[in-house]
């Protein structure tokens, strides 16, 4: 089997969230949630063998709703919290939850689970992060690099920061702040960036981008009309601390550097639909992920502004030292900006890509069909990269 040949896997049921496993884990996994009115809900552990390239499945009853959002902690493979659907009274609330799977089920788990794939296993309920007050869930996010026990969730107009406590069986709101003002104040998404000291977080509302900092929950920049529609989804650079990347229903992504956001660093137009969803990969910042309701998922090559645009480590502050460059480098062309490929095997909407976080070549796109892709970075543009 040529090496680079898509895995489809398909889940029968319509589908939108998906996440990478992220605390430390040496297993390739995904989990996706599924969106179903008339069935009970799910969310499909998704194994990768590499050496085969094959899926195995363990399958996570998700009954109180359709999955809107998922996301896993960074400390413990085994935690997990999903957005999801709950009708009450004449209105649908959007409500965050945080779960444990079984013991064996969790990744590295030597334990193996009685004939996995057909039976569904139940997962325990940790803490709700309580609503009531605040309205929808729009999505939850992890302190990246901290040890599972801060949460920012964001509710409407509110953004929550949590405070996970009693081995997350508790949510403390340890503080938060809202949008004032006129005009759609519905936040879509946001994601804690990994520099900082994990003390900034990047939203996005209607059209406009804003970083805010955990500590005193203010608003550090703002970016208006960042993009001409809704703003879907934002990424940051895991290399570059001030690098933020944007996409959305304009079906373009955007690249910012959060220091001066008159204009974006770099605009990427090769999507023909809106763009739900944009990821950087956390290895080599400058191949960047976007999935689209064309049916693409598109891998581009961002060298110019990624960590290593000469192929070899450059600090951001170099670069501004133009005048300061070695020699060699002086007349060197910068590298041009390219699209690796397009990748054409979804036949519907593609609401999620993302990378996995223990293969730096491989990532997954989902789309509304329930049909899951694991892709892999072209292998001679691997070798370019490392050699």
């Amino acid at each position: 089997m040529e090496d680079d040949a898509p895995v489809i896997y398909g889940l029968e049921f319509q589908a939108r969230a998906l996440t990478p496993q992220t605390a430390e884990t040496d297993a390739i996994r995904f989990l996706v949630g599924t969106q179903s009115l008339k069935y009970d809900n799910q969310i499909h552990i998704i194994d990768f063998d590499d050496e085969n390239n094959m899926i195995n499945k363990n399958v996570l009853l998700h009954q109180v709703g359709e999955i809107w959002h998922i996301s896993t902690s960074p400390a413990d493979g085994g935690v997990l919290a999903t957005c999801y659907n709950k009708p009450s009274d004449s209105k649908v609330l959007t409500c965050a939850t945080v779960w444990r799977m079984p013991k064996e089920l969790e990744p590295g788990s030597h334990e193996s689970p009685d004939d996995s794939s057909s039976t569904a296993h139940t997962l325990e309920l940790l803490c709700h992060l309580d609503n009531t007050a605040h309205g929808s869930m729009a999505c939850v996010t992890w302190e990246p690099t901290g040890d599972g026990k801060k949460v920012i969730s964001l509710a409407d107009n509110h953004i929550l920061l949590w405070d996970l406590q009693e081995s997350s069986s508790q949510a403390v709101l340890a503080s938060s702040a809202s949008l004032e003002g006129k005009g759609q104040l519905k936040f879509t998404s946001g994601r804690w960036s990994p520099h900082h000291t994990g003390t900034q977080v990047a939203t996005a509302n209607d059209t406009t981008i804003r970083g805010w900092d955990t500590r005193s929950m203010s608003q550090i920049y703002c970016i208006e009309n960042a993009h001409g529609q809704l703003v879907r989804d934002l990424d940051f650079n895991p290399n570059r601390q001030y690098y933020l990347a944007s996409c959305g229903d304009d079906c373009k992504v955007k690249f910012w550097d959060t220091r001066n956001v008159t204009e974006p660093v770099k605009t990427l137009e090769e999507h023909s639909h809106w763009v739900w969803n944009v990821r950087y990969n956390h290895s080599h910042d400058q191949l960047v992920l976007t999935g689209s309701s064309d049916s693409r998922v598109i891998l581009s090559n961002m060298v110019s502004i990624s960590s290593e645009p000469f192929g070899h480590l450059v600090d951001d502050d170099d670069l501004s030292d133009q005048e300061e460059r070695r020699p060699e480098e002086k007349s060197q062309e910068p590298p041009q900006d390219s699209v690796i490929a397009t990748y054409e095997e979804h036949e519907d909407s593609v609401y999620a890509v993302d990378w996995s976080s223990a293969d730096p070549w491989l990532f997954a796109s989902l789309s509304y069909d329930g049909r899951l892709v694991i892709n892999r970075v072209p292998r001679a543009l691997k070798y370019h990269i490392l050699l």
